[in-house]
């Protein structure tokens, strides 16, 4: 009998065993061969000795500091500003009223978009000669397009936000949502009867009940944020550039001598992630109890 539920306990981690075992040979392969090149280990080219030089070369570069801030402001506003907006759209979207499913249903469509058509749409309505600018020169509010602000290409990042916050305000609310209609409207009514008033009933009774749902989705899309490459690549400015761009040029050039140090990047942007990611749930732990 024992042993028939040993049997059960472990039909599925077997079942899932095949499929594990080439993620993780992927996987480890790929960071073995990623770390070995970030130390300088790139026989193609004739090095074949292990050096930390490029990690201070990276760590040293005047731009680095630059770069990491950059990525983490990106991220870091991303991630607060979909997570604000989610909330209040759940809140609006879970009452019930005429149209309410085909607003939520319109409300769901970026969800399986990919972020590169989503940044081509961003580009084609905020730019200088983008929908926007002509519509407001059209209205009158400005004389020519051009006057429009600079929003793509800019320092502040503007258009790498709107992306990401279009992309991931419905990811995030799609899991608020469904967290709000499932504990339905009971500990509202109750508190209600009790005296509080709408601010309260959010803040004493709401968001305890969705802050792990909250927790859960801004740890993936600030770490998404933190590590994407392809958004900033095509909508951020050139020069400081985050540290995926980094990597990714450097990787890219055909000097395969900037190879390590593409590498190098990598490993540190890693390394960053995950100190960030796990401080990040210690505190939402905190929060939580």
């Amino acid at each position: 009998m024992q042993r028939r539920i040993w049997l059960e306990r472990l039909k599925v981690p077997l079942m899932l065993l095949p499929a594990l075992l080439v993620l993780f040979v992927l996987f480890s392969g790929g960071m073995i061969v990623g770390i070995g090149q970030s130390l300088g280990y790139m026989p193609v080219i004739g090095r074949q000795e292990f050096t930390l030089q490029h990690y201070w070369d990276v760590l040293t570069d005047r731009n680095f500091l630059q770069s990491l801030w950059l990525t983490f402001r990106i991220a870091f506003v991303s991630t607060f500003l979909s997570t604000v907006i989610a909330i209040l759209l759940s809140l609006v979207l879970r009452e019930v009223f005429r149209g309410s499913q085909f607003a939520t249903f319109i409300f769901q469509i970026p969800i399986p978009i990919p972020h590169l058509v989503a940044a081509f749409g961003i580009v084609a309505l905020v730019t200088q000669s983008g929908i926007l600018a002509r519509l407001l020169a059209a209205a009158g509010l400005l004389q020519e397009p051009s006057q429009f602000p600079v929003m793509v290409f800019d320092r502040a990042g503007i258009a790498i936000t709107l992306t990401y916050l279009w992309k991931e305000v419905p990811f995030t609310a799609l899991v608020v949502l469904a967290i709000l209609k499932s504990v339905g409207t009971e500990y509202e009514e109750l508190a209600q009867t009790l005296g509080a008033n709408a601010w309260q009933r959010f803040w004493y009774v709401l968001l305890p009940l969705i802050l792990p749902g909250i927790l859960s989705t801004s740890i993936i899309v600030f770490a998404f944020g933190f590590a994407s490459y392809e958004i900033p690549l095509l909508l951020g400015v050139r020069f400081p550039t985050t540290l995926p761009v980094w990597a990714f040029q450097n990787y890219q050039d055909p000097d395969l001598n900037l190879r390590p140090e593409a590498m190098a990047v990598s490993v540190i942007l890693t390394v960053i992630s995950i100190i960030l990611l796990v401080s990040y749930r210690r505190l939402a732990r905190y929060a939580v109890k």
